[in-house]
């Protein structure tokens, strides 16, 4: 294919992407990884010269009007306007320098998200959780904090570490799960290698292999699965505290529990559905032989039975 024709399609596909008729994942799939990058700051820029209602509105203008008419055969985006707005885009790096670019993904009760990462790295958050790492820093500092739970597939030949406040996980090219709250930490490699380090311990997980704090101990474990159950919405635990579990359960179904009358530090094997409150709590609670009232959504009493 000739120079002319590749950079034609990368303008066409910049066109769509900032028009909305792709999304971030089906560009990734069509451009180089630099390409991406750059069409990142691309739309930043265009986004914070919105924000600050800057004189060059008038140009971006003409740009965004130029993306939307439906016509057969898109103009080269870098010879039609990379001049016209050439300054523009200097005065926007310029501003990178003094703005903040953190990037900052959550999710909410029974939801979970897809972040693309810049080196083509894809992470799915699973529910209440939050992933957070300097986008402009990435190329020298490549780290991200997690709080929650996170699936982690990690383009070939690409390294970076994950943060939590139990430990940090460093990988290459590899995929792996990553549960951090505020007391449970796991970590199960299912494909490359990955680093685990605490403040207690250093541990190297191969696929099948993790590792996880039980009772402020770090336990090693094995699996046959290749990706986690929740990815396909289902909740699999094996051998972790109850309150584990029901924390899970507050996280899928915006619910709330009373667990004073019961042993949260009971293990649980067993696992339940993402799409029925009542099939979850049967599975759950039933086989500890424990009653509940569902009633109260917000503040579900968990018993033994007498």
């Amino acid at each position: 294919m000739k120079n002319d024709d590749i950079h034609n399609n990368s303008d066409t596909y910049l066109a769509k992407w900032l028009d909305g008729e792709l999304t971030d994942q089906q560009l990734q799939d069509l451009v180089s990884v630099d390409d991406y990058a750059a069409y990142l700051k691309i739309r930043k820029g265009l986004s914070i010269n919105e924000q600050l209602n800057a004189p060059i509105d008038a140009t971006f203008k003409n740009i965004q009007n130029r993306i939307s008419k439906k016509q057969t055969k898109v103009k080269p985006l870098y010879t039609s306007w990379y001049l016209g707005v050439a300054a523009s885009i200097v005065l926007i790096f310029g501003i990178f320098t003094f703005l903040p670019s953190d990037i900052i993904v959550e999710t909410g009760y029974g939801e979970s998200k897809t972040v693309a990462l810049l080196d083509g790295s894809e992470v799915i958050l699973n529910a209440k959780s939050k992933l957070s790492y300097d986008e402009g820093n990435w190329d020298k500092e490549r780290k991200l904090s997690l709080e929650g739970e996170a699936y982690f597939k990690v383009a070939k030949g690409k390294t970076f570490s994950v943060e939590t406040e139990h430990g940090t996980v460093s990988v290459l090219g590899t995929q792996f799960n990553v549960i951090a709250d505020e007391v449970y930490f796991s970590v199960v490699c299912y494909e490359g290698k990955v680093a685990v380090t605490t403040s207690e311990t250093e541990n190297i997980l191969l696929p099948g292999d993790g590792i996880k704090n039980n009772n402020n101990a770090f336990d090693l474990t094995k699996t046959t699965d290749k990706m986690p159950s929740w990815i396909f919405g289902e909740s699999t635990f094996r051998s972790v505290p109850l309150r584990q579990v029901i924390k899970a359960l507050e996280d899928q179904y915006q619910i709330g529990f009373d667990t004073e009358g019961i042993d949260d530090s009971e293990i649980f094997t067993g696992s339940f559905p993402h799409d029925s409150l009542n099939i979850a709590l049967k599975t759950v609670f039933e086989t500890l032989n424990i009653t509940y009232n569902e009633k109260e959504k917000r503040n579900i009493k968990l018993r033994y039975k007498e």
